[in-house]
């Protein structure tokens, strides 16, 4: 082969290549914004659930939450979904003591809103198609909205921030034929670690409660 026609042969690859690259690298965005279209549109297996929840506090340090939180994630297999979720809850302090005053510009309150931030780890017992039961796992932080403490038992809750874990189990039962949409009932617990301030003295305290939970998957 002559030396021309080698020459001529290696221009038009070099010609070829940029264009193969740039048709791949066109195919690759015309497929994320396919996959996010889709997912967007409920394709993907994409779950969310909006969920209602009420929980009573028990033990030493004693508050009630009344809450609404909404997941968003995917249903990797039939029985397991994984999501990240937000919410607001209302907090009320058990006690009757007033605290107002005590601590300068840090006034205490009975009540209060936090907002958990979390991720949710559900598990499904049975199929899709009929009622079955679940376990759910969330995990993460829940934050007290404002700067005043919260005024509980003889001392007060200090602190915005605090770990939270709250498991449930439950009831699905599908309204939708294909089985994607769902109303669930639970029963759930909730734990909240704090910082305790009682008679000058600070501890690490938590927070327990038990009650329901209602949702909507789709």
């Amino acid at each position: 082969m002559k030396k021309k026609h080698i020459v001529l042969i290696i221009a038009l690859l070099m010609s070829v290549v940029p264009f193969r690259a740039t048709a791949q690298y066109t195919s690759i965005v015309n497929q994320a914004t396919n996959m996010m279209q889709t997912a967007l549109m409920g394709g993907m297996r994409y779950r969310g659930y909006v969920e209602a929840s009420y929980t009573g506090g028990f033990g030493n340090l004693q508050a009630d939450f009344v809450g609404i939180s909404t997941v968003q994630g995917v249903q990797y297999a039939d029985w397991f979904f994984m999501g990240a979720g937000l919410g607001v809850d209302l907090v009320y302090s058990k006690t009757d003591a007033s605290y107002n005053g005590w601590f300068g510009d840090r006034k205490t309150r009975t009540s209060g809103a936090m907002v958990p931030i979390f991720t949710d780890f559900r598990f499904n017992i049975g199929g899709n198609q009929g009622p079955s039961f679940f376990i759910d796992i969330k995990a993460g932080g829940s934050f007290l909205i404002g700067k005043n403490y919260l005024a509980i038992e003889n001392g007060y809750i200090n602190g915005s921030e605090y770990f939270m874990l709250k498991p449930s189990i439950g009831l699905r039962v599908p309204v939708g034929g294909n089985g994607k949409r769902s109303m669930n009932l639970g029963f759930t617990y909730q734990l909240l670690t704090c910082n305790y301030w009682w008679y000058n003295n600070t501890n690490s305290g938590t927070l327990n409660s038990l009650g329901a939970t209602v949702s909507y998957q789709w």
